[in-house]
């Protein structure tokens, strides 16, 4: 079960992201500021869904890789802990913030430095999840790595 569980998991956290920073790009472009205000609304709603797919994310991996601390599990491990550290103290304070602010109809220079941090910091986890995404599937065999 872990098996099926662990990349499907994965798989949604990285669309929810890509949605979250798709959908944020798109109405700084093009929409009136009601927009921004429901974009960034939904995606502070939307935490309560990304949270947990990431947390069980985080757990199937760790209960398949079991006790091994070496190879490509110590990466990925690496790369969670950054994940978690990016969405717990950069991108969840971010959206939040963002929200309120958009909500009340601020969008000043302090909500636009906020946006550009969540726009820097989205990509960054959609990019350590693609990583591991990757490095999963060199260790299930789907992928062979260059050479072999």
């Amino acid at each position: 079960m872990k098996k099926i569980i662990h990349p499907i998991a994965g798989m949604m956290a990285m669309v929810i992201i890509a949605t979250f920073w798709l959908s944020s790009v798109s109405v700084e472009v093009f929409g009136a500021p009601a927009d921004i205000a429901l974009v960034k609304t939904g995606v502070a709603w939307g935490i309560l869904l990304l949270t947990p797919t990431m947390v069980l994310t985080g757990r199937s991996g760790a209960a398949l890789a079991g006790e091994r601390r070496v190879g490509l599990i110590a990466v990925k491990r690496k790369r969670m802990a950054l994940i978690a550290a990016n969405g717990l103290l950069v991108l969840i304070p971010s959206a939040l913030f963002l929200a309120f602010r958009a909500r009340a109809g601020v969008l000043d220079a302090g909500f636009y430095a906020v946006q550009a941090v969540e726009l820097v910091a989205g990509p960054v986890n959609l990019f350590l999840l693609a990583l591991n995404l990757r490095d999963g599937l060199r260790m299930s065999g789907r992928l062979r790595t260059r050479g072999a």
